[in-house]
């Protein structure tokens, strides 16, 4: 992870996570490592942030053409920042938003507001809102791009859950009863 201090690195205002993988590294498929993995959905009304990242990203572009791509910048270079609105135009998670997703081989430290670590992995999930230290870096290979290296994680508030399905207590919330006392057979 850069320092806090380069220009490829970034701490973002309040975003909403999605995809989160931040407690145990998954793979996108058999070939690929471990990684801790957060897909991080940014309001488009949050010019701070995403002028923070278009700095970072133009940082780590130019460290690219000097380190990577032999002097000159790839006519197909593959960019994180991505609008909601136009890849996810059914989903209303992505209204509205730009996001990207940013991944590490190490996991991240996940602190409360008070920078105390949260250690209940309830506590973060899918749609709840946090700040993030993420680096930008170049990288070659099948394609020339830049990436977001997950850093670490500040949850800020809850949200709606993004997981999908339902929780238990809400779907068998309807007082049932089997009607001829057979439940009380087995209790």
């Amino acid at each position: 992870m850069a320092k806090n201090n380069a220009p490829t690195f970034v701490v973002t205002g309040k975003c909403r996570l999605s995809y989160a993988h931040i407690w145990e590294p998954s793979r996108m498929s058999d070939d690929d490592p471990l990684k801790y993995s957060a897909c991080i959905i940014i309001p488009k009304t949050d010019k701070t942030t995403l002028d923070k990242i278009r700095a970072a990203v133009e940082a780590a572009t130019k460290d690219g053409i000097a380190s990577k791509w032999k002097g000159k910048k790839p006519a197909n270079l593959k960019l994180p920042l991505r609008d909601g609105d136009d890849e996810r135009p059914d989903d209303p998670a992505f209204a509205g938003c730009y996001f990207f997703n940013a991944n590490s081989r190490n996991r991240p430290q996940v602190v409360d507001m008070a920078r105390n670590e949260i250690l209940d992995q309830d506590e973060i999930y899918s749609g709840c809102y946090c700040r993030f230290s993420i680096n930008f870096y170049p990288f070659n290979g099948k394609q020339n791009g830049v990436a977001a290296g997950l850093g670490n994680v500040q949850k800020v508030c809850d949200g709606e859950r993004l997981a999908g399905g339902t929780r238990a207590e809400d779907d068998f919330n309807d007082d049932f009863s089997d009607g001829d006392g057979a439940l009380d057979d087995i209790l």
